[in-house]
């Protein structure tokens, strides 16, 4: 059965949830780091006060995209 192109890569809610997606960035990153934690600590550098949203977006930004040094990237 074919399903729709936006649902290709989803997987059952019963099955759990997709790995994060993970990107190497050698020399810009030593440890594995979420995406969210890098938009949080980036706006926070340039002043911007965290409002109650700030948490869940960061938790679910961490959840899509992982960035990681040199080592092998884990999935």
């Amino acid at each position: 059965m074919n399903r729709p192109r936006h649902q290709a890569g989803r997987q059952d809610e019963s099955k759990g949830r997709r790995p994060a997606h993970r990107v190497r960035l050698p020399g810009f990153v030593d440890d594995e780091i979420g995406l969210g934690d890098v938009v949080k600590h980036a706006t926070r550098t340039l002043g911007v006060m965290p409002c109650g949203g700030c948490e869940s977006r960061a938790r679910r930004l961490n959840q899509w995209m992982t960035l990681s040094g040199r080592g092998e990237a884990k999935g």
